[in-house]
């Protein structure tokens, strides 16, 4: 009986999927982009059969891109989802280059039916690499010792991206091995990888949540890193600890009895990639939205979900309206640029990170967020630090850095002009680290994926 109930369930789960599909076929989605009806912003329309995850796939999408959503107006009340965004680029001009525009059609568009069940919401396709994800209490220096250990090991770091927050701290990882610049798959290689991981993340005064897994398939970095500080409960806070109120945003959640509905406002420092992060995180905590509305106030943000779990009902409780203001406040914080901010580009070299960040730690720079990508040989590294426990960066440190590693890689952004260059001496040091920066900080330890 089991045996024939296990098999009904799985035709059912594949006629539902099969329903779906052709569902889609016959409503095929349909994308509007229109530079015209606006004077500041690209208005891009989406319309699509409705089904679970489908908001975050259409932000994940234009997030992916860079661009910036200024506004938006969401409604996916019943089977259809209908989206209108309007967006600028990095630099806050409209989206006129028909590379992305054509990007933007063939993946919300008709096209995107034939790929959907192959892309699914937060999935990339498996690339020449090994993800290693780590998790673990933040301290100072523990990604340069981190990268120090991949290093050793022939582990070439080719793409990164570092979190921090509430004393956790997250990492997702892409290395290579240095010597055939594929994916490492040999199971006791990594195994041991994780083996000395795992020591370096004993050397915290905490330890908590370390584990590893293999696989095939990695999630979207940004959402893997939240499910990563989410499932890690980054969003409790003890009960003395000091909070500046001022920066907290502000959330609120309240039921609306009329329409079964829970109305979550949010109102916050504007910043690239706020609307995903907030997506990401109702959608991961299986909530549903039906309807929303994005809107900037200059450099403020206002957003307002129309949200109910995914099993029809409303918040239902005071502890889960807490929770969810909880969680949201942290995914809005965990990509909060705090600190200096510091730019590198050069060429790429094998050993660049873990060089860059031993610099960094021997000036008691510590590493609160870090974007590290390798393209075409070239590292492209961003870097936010701060000086020891949070205090702000002395300009002497980030001259004496910066001599080190070489003024035209690294760059100071968005501070006083006494931290550009003070001089243009060399240091005896600065040809040894000139080839320098390809990575950026991390911390602890967890998971080991292969991509072959």
């Amino acid at each position: 009986m089991a045996l024939i109930s296990e098999v009904n369930m799985s035709f059912s789960h594949y006629m539902d999927d099969e329903y779906e599909k052709l569902f889609r076929r016959m409503n095929p989605p349909r994308v509007v982009i229109d530079n015209e009806s606006s004077k500041k912003a690209t208005v891009i329309r989406v319309d699509s059969a409705n089904k679970h995850g489908i908001l975050l796939e259409v932000v994940q999408i234009l997030t992916d891109l860079n661009l910036i959503v200024n506004k938006a107006y969401i409604s996916s009340d019943g089977g259809w989802f209908m989206d209108v965004f309007n967006v600028t680029d990095q630099d806050g001009n409209k989206v006129m280059d028909e590379t992305i525009l054509d990007y933007i059609r063939k993946s919300l568009g008709p096209e995107s039916c034939c790929t959907s069940s192959m892309r699914s919401v937060g999935v990339k396709q498996t690339m020449d690499h090994t993800a290693i994800e780590l998790m673990g209490s933040d301290r100072p220096g523990l990604l340069s010792e981190v990268s120090a250990v991949l290093t050793d090991l022939k582990c070439n770091i080719i793409n990164a991206e570092v979190w921090t927050h509430n004393t956790r701290a997250a990492s997702v990882m892409h290395v290579t091995d240095e010597e055939t610049g594929a994916a490492i798959t040999d199971p006791q290689r990594l195994s041991l990888i994780k083996e000395l991981l795992a020591n370096v993340l004993g050397g915290g005064n905490k330890v908590r949540g370390a584990s590893s897994v293999v696989t095939e398939q990695v999630t979207h970095t940004d959402r893997r890193l939240h499910q990563m500080m989410f499932a890690d409960r980054d969003y409790e806070r003890p009960d003395d600890n000091e909070f500046d109120e001022k920066r907290r945003p502000k959330v609120t959640v309240v039921n609306w009895s009329d329409k079964d509905y829970s109305v979550v406002t949010i109102r916050c420092k504007d910043r690239a990639k706020l609307l995903f992060d907030i997506v990401c995180t109702l959608t991961d905590m299986q909530y549903v939205v039906f309807h929303a509305s994005i809107d900037t106030e200059g450099p403020n943000a206002f957003q307002e979900y129309y949200i109910k779990h995914i099993d029809g009902s409303p918040v239902k409780s005071d502890a889960e309206r807490q929770r969810v203001i909880q969680c949201l406040e942290a995914a809005i914080q965990r990509r909060v640029s705090e600190g200096l901010k510091l730019e590198l580009c050069t060429t790429d070299r094998f050993g660049l990170l873990s060089d860059v960040t031993r610099i960094f730690r021997e000036n008691s720079l510590t590493v609160n967020r870090a974007e590290v990508t390798t393209k075409g040989g070239k590292a492209v590294n961003t870097f936010y630090v701060s000086g020891a426990s949070g205090c702000p960066v002395d300009s002497k440190t980030i001259d004496t850095i910066r001599q080190a590693i070489g003024n035209t890689i690294l760059k100071v952004k968005g501070r006083p002009e006494e931290l550009e260059p003070a001089t243009t001496q060399d240091s005896p040091t600065r040809f040894l680290f000139g080839g320098f920066f390809k990575s950026r900080s991390f911390v602890n330890f967890g998971l080991i994926k292969s991509y072959s």
